[in-house]
């Protein structure tokens, strides 16, 4: 295992634990589905993720980290035409590869086919930590592919990949998590960061509400492009989570695997 690939799992598994113990000690909503089926659910979709990713690095030549040392070592890409110095191309770039990923995010909503794959991620009926690694793997895929062209255009230096996708993990697992946090330090933290009331807003079934929120690190791309919407209509506790299916079936594997496939 590689340095970097170390740095990123570690990262992940403390931050997933620090969040998991964060909301069973300050929940923000009552769960209303059982924990225990529903996680397993969601970590296997995870594990299945990870097994797509792997193959993906048998096929394809490199995936994500691997694409920004082979664009430096080509001299490909916008940063590696420049001389500006180390950390002005790291901060630009990690700004325009969260750009894209919230491009990526609205584009989920907007495209029908794309839409199909994502709405195994909106149709968890819960909104905790386990949400934000619930993701059908075709959709994990198509997302590595799109962030490994990004990064050859850019020519985004490979430190900055790293670090741009620990805090793209982190704060998806933050804003996911069923975390109360005072309403103050909601407040002056959302003016840079995606929060958990922030983006628990994009998980309501009203549609006017989940296409709303798009962000995952910063809050920056929702006020520039007007798709920013503070609160739910009916309140953190009176709004419903999920899509039209609110039974036991989005808790179910099998059929999460195969909701991008039924009409």
């Amino acid at each position: 295992m590689d340095h970097a690939t170390l740095l990123r799992l570690t990262a992940f598994l403390g931050l997933f634990a620090l969040f998991a113990l964060a909301e069973a000690w300050l929940p923000r909503r009552r769960r209303v589905t059982g924990r225990w089926h529903r996680w397993g659910t969601n970590w296997t979709i995870s594990i299945l993720d990870a097994g797509l990713l792997r193959g993906m690095a048998l096929v394809l030549p490199l995936l994500s980290v691997g694409a920004a040392m082979d664009a430096e070592a080509q001299g490909w890409g916008l940063f590696n035409l420049t001389t500006w110095p180390g950390w002005i191309e790291g901060l630009l770039a990690f700004l325009a590869l969260d750009l894209a990923i919230w491009a990526q995010h609205w584009a989920t909503h907007k495209v029908p086919l794309l839409w199909r794959l994502h709405r195994v991620h909106h149709a968890d009926r819960d909104m905790d930590v386990t949400t934000a690694i619930r993701f059908h793997p075709l959709e994990i895929g198509l997302s590595m592919l799109w962030k490994i062209a990004l990064i050859y255009a850019l020519g985004a230096p490979a430190l900055a990949v790293v670090l741009f996708e620990i805090a793209l993990n982190g704060c998806a697992m933050f804003n996911h998590a069923n975390i109360a946090l005072p309403g103050r330090a909601d407040r002056w933290l959302r003016r840079v960061l995606v929060t958990p009331d922030m983006h628990r807003v994009h998980h309501s079934t009203e549609q006017a509400e989940h296409d709303t929120n798009f962000g995952f690190t910063l809050s920056l791309w929702d006020r520039v492009f007007r798709t920013y919407t503070p609160q739910p209509g009916r309140g953190h506790e009176g709004m419903t989570l999920g899509l039209e299916w609110q039974d036991d079936r989005p808790a179910r594997l099998w059929w999460s695997l195969r909701l991008p496939f039924r009409k």
